[in-house]
């Protein structure tokens, strides 16, 4: 957690009353006079000289509350034009969005540009300017009419505060507190802010692992003190900083404090000049991370009700059910002319819109069938509250069929006189607005078949075919309809290799297009031969053509290298896996490089702030991830756990870039559901697309929302709000090489700790544990004299699972509703502690 040590009433010793001429209005609420008008969604109070606002939860979207303006309980008006700024100090629950709209004598409130902040739980000091923002747009509840918009606000008579909050949502239940409100000046000095930002690792640091905190400030700085303090306030590390170096990325200086020495589980607070923070260090730290990060997809499913038994606050009822689909006059074929209707439902919202989109869901059906398939323990015992839990497939397998049955439904089949080409996208001729999935009423079509929309469904088809071979008996027959999906949709790409998409004109949602699709060609063919062994798709492969880099929803090459070095083995009589293996190393030692030689210690460069940048970030640690899968350098598995830090706050914005998660948390993101759903909090687990480079049209958009980015430069280039569809939409293929490299990264930190189990003391011959592995009981045989001995169960990632007295010299536990895996046993004996590992089966 982050101290904004001068804003906040933590520290009000710093905090001196101001006597300023300059203050036109103020109220402190100590006189006992409430002039608050409200709705039944809002209840209005004074208490301990402060204004209390408790919320309901029943109140709809633009609902408001108000403040009137007075003087001694009778209703006036201010003129605010010499300075029309506002200084409030307040705090909410729930850090909600608190919009605070001026009115006039005339009613006409200044909800053209409107002006809002986020309230965080601790008392704060914020300013809210409405120079430039004078102007009623129209939009109801005034007495300005859309056919008068704008009507200009008078400055001089201004009157009231009109309040809303989660203004767009409405459903805020919980409190907010205002201690006073001013017009000029605030009522307490505000000195001035820190010179230095803490860039740091917002969720955990892990036990073994390295761990940086990085400073930024706006100049060079060097030798500044830091301290770094535990719980009991005893100091475990301190020092200075080394000189700073300026990251163009962001504008900023940068020094970089390795703190990997802070290695014993705790929380800590972070000292340098006034700012502090507030870390954690675990053994583990990511569990829930790595939950909600698969469960966005169960969030986002299409065509179901989501039950609150699975989804919490977040159930739904079901929409876009898909299964009465038109066929757009740019996908008519002979079988299927224009009109046509099909059924095509499930799959997953591709972005923050309620369209699906194939070559998309290529790399993003992908990059998950990969994780199982790369690290298949892992995932098998895994179980994530979907409604599937608990099947006969792990949890991963059920939540990509949800996927897999959409693309299905997406192909022409030949069995129904199709010719096996892929439609390129399932949706509306526009947008929907913010609502929810079940207000949804616009047609649905699918649209244009694509050469890269037929070739990404042959490579995701062609490798989830190998791997439910594996669940014949869940699936009958599904592996071998998924390879000849898979065949029929490369046949149809080798008979149209340039069919690239076009926008038809009465189209106006995502595009995805790719005009070149030969790496596509490149990829498709490899998954196709390690999975039919064909010499047809072996003869299609030239593995010097397959590039390096970072892929991407048009860049899939390195989705090749992947695959081809997992199967190494197996295919080097076949194909030139050693040069393969090289290319994709090459790109893995320049990443490594970054992360050991940049300002910043990560490893984006200049170049790689493009839209959905954060998911770049995600495929470069898979690429070293499998770097080291490839060589077992862990200096590659070093540089993802030090890389990693960017998307949980070491960035050049310093917010953790996923939802419900850090100190400085996104909350507005471009997502429709977490819009229209009513709950302030949007859907945990799911990364924004982060800072970008590029001259996009949102910018227009955030602009007539009274909404700017901070910074033009690359690593700055981020705005948390709605409108800014470029930096904080969501999508698929940003999300699934989250979930891959958290749980690969898991899997790791997991070796890395039950290697570190042999350091314990040895256990003696007169303790025993069996049988070991057990699916059921655990029997546990003491050293004599031991009588009142305690055992304590763990999971491996440190949680205390089991606490239990043994009472006799041989003793039994049941262990049967516990996942398989391995757990570390601890036996507190009157004399020693004997510690051993068991795996449950």
């Amino acid at each position: 957690m982050k101290k904004r040590i001068l804003f906040t009433t933590a520290f009000l010793l710093f905090i001196v009353p101001l006597v300023n001429s300059q203050v036109i209005y103020s109220d402190n609420f100590n006189e006992n006079v409430l002039t608050v008008e409200s709705t039944s969604a809002y209840s209005a109070s004074l208490s301990n000289d402060n204004l209390l606002i408790n919320a309901n939860g029943s109140a709809t979207a633009y609902s408001a509350f108000s403040y009137n303006f007075h003087n001694n309980g009778t209703n006036t008006s201010t003129n605010v034009t010499s300075t029309p700024k506002l200084y409030i100090k307040a705090k909410g629950t729930s850090n909600p969005n608190f919009r605070i709209d001026l009115q006039d004598e005339n009613d006409f409130v200044t909800n053209a540009n409107s002006t809002s902040i986020r309230l965080s739980n601790d008392f704060e000091i914020y300013e809210l300017d409405y120079t430039g923002k004078l102007q009623d747009g129209g939009f109801g509840g005034s007495t300005c009419t859309s056919a008068t918009a704008p009507c200009p606000v008078d400055s001089s008579v201004i009157n009231r505060l009109v309040f809303f909050v989660n203004d767009a949502q409405g459903g805020y239940s919980g409190t907010i507190e205002i201690d006073w409100i001013s017009f000029g000046e605030p009522l307490e000095a505000i000195p001035p802010p820190s010179a230095f930002d803490v860039r740091y690792n917002q969720v955990v640091y892990l036990v073994g692992r390295g761990k940086t905190i990085s400073i930024a400030a706006n100049g060079s700085f060097s030798n500044e003190a830091y301290t770094i303090l535990d719980n009991a306030d005893n100091v475990v590390l301190s020092g200075t900083t080394g000189t700073s170096s300026l990251w163009s990325d962001s504008g900023e200086h940068i020094a970089n404090i390795d703190i990997s020495e802070v290695n014993t589980e705790g929380t800590y607070r972070f000292q340098i000049d006034s700012e502090e923070i507030t870390f954690k260090v675990s053994i583990d730290g990511y569990a829930d991370l790595r939950e909600e990060a698969f469960k966005y997809y169960y969030y986002n499913r299409s065509s179901t009700a989501l039950e609150s038994a699975n989804a919490g606050v977040y159930a739904r009822p079901a929409g876009t059910p898909d299964n009465i689909v038109l066929v757009h006059s740019s996908a008519a074929s002979p079988a299927r002319p224009t009109g046509t209707i099909i059924s095509a439902p499930k799959g997953w919202y591709d972005a923050g819109d309620y369209n699906k989109y194939v070559v998309n869901s290529g790399i993003s059906t992908y990059t998950l069938l990969a994780a199982f398939e790369h690290y298949p323990t892992e995932w098998g015992s895994l179980q994530y509250n979907i409604p599937e839990q608990g099947g006969d497939l792990p949890d991963i397998l059920d939540e990509v069929l949800w996927n897999l049955d959409w693309m299905l439904n997406m192909q022409d089949p030949k069995s129904e006189g199709g010719d096996g080409g892929v439609y390129h996208k399932l949706t509306a001729k526009n947008f929907s607005g913010r609502i929810m999935p079940a207000a949804y009423n616009l047609d649905r079509y699918v649209v244009q078949k694509s050469t890269a929309a037929a070739l990404n469904f042959a490579a995701v088809t062609a490798v989830a075919s190998r791997i439910f071979s594996d669940y014949e008996s869940v699936r009958p027959g599904f592996s071998a309809q998924l390879e000849q999906a898979a065949k029929d949709a490369y046949a149809w790409a080798k008979a149209n290799p340039a069919v690239y998409y076009q926008q038809p004109s009465d189209i106006g949602t995502g595009v995805y297009g790719d005009s070149d699709v030969t790496d596509e060609f490149r990829w498709a063919a490899v998954e196709l031969f390690i999975t039919t062994r064909e010499n047809t798709y072996r003869d299609d492969i030239n593995v010097n053509s397959i590039g390096g880099g970072t892929p991407s929803w048009p860049y899939s090459d390195p989705l090749a290298l992947i695959s081809i070095a997992q199967y190494a083995t197996s295919l080097e009589s076949s194909i030139n896996v050693t040069t393969a293996n090289n290319t994709l190393l090459a790109t893995a030692d320049q990443l490594k490089d970054r992360v050991n030689s940049s300002p910043m210690k990560i490893t984006m460069a200049s170049n790689d702030y493009n839209w959905g940048s954060n998911g770049a970030v995600g495929n470069q640690l898979i690429l070293l991830i499998r770097a080291y899968e490839l060589t077992k350098d862990e200096s590659y598995l070093d540089a993802a756990y030090t890389a990693m830090d960017y998307i949980f706050g070491r960035n050049g914005t310093g917010y953790s870039y996923v939802t419900g998660f850090g100190d400085r948390q996104v909350f507005e993101p471009h997502h429709r559901i977490s819009d229209a759903d009513g709950i302030s909090a949007p859907i945990p687990g799911m990364i924004v697309g982060g800072p970008q480079n590029e001259n996009n049209p949102d910018t227009g958009d955030c602009t007539g929302s009274g909404v700017s980015f901070p910074s033009n430069l690359p690593a700055s280039k981020y705005v948390d709000h709605w409108c800014s569809y470029s930096t904080n939409e969501i999508t698929i293929n940003w999300n699934a090489p989250l979930v891959y490299a958290m749980h690969a990264l898991d899997f790791y930190q997991k070796k890395n700790i039950t290697l570190s189990v042999d350091d314990f003391e040895p256990v003696s011959e007169l303790f025993k544990v069996f049988p070991n592995p057990t699916s059921r009981l655990l029997n546990i045989k003491l050293p004599k004299n031991n009588a009142n001995a305690t055992l304590e169960l763990y999971s491996i990632q440190g949680k205390k699972i089991i606490e239990k007295q043994l009472n006799n010299e041989e003793s039994s536990i049941n262990i049967s509703n516990l996942n398989s895996g391995l757990y570390l046993i601890k036996v507190f004996g009157d004399n020693n502690t004997y510690t051993s590992k068991i795996i449950k089966i």
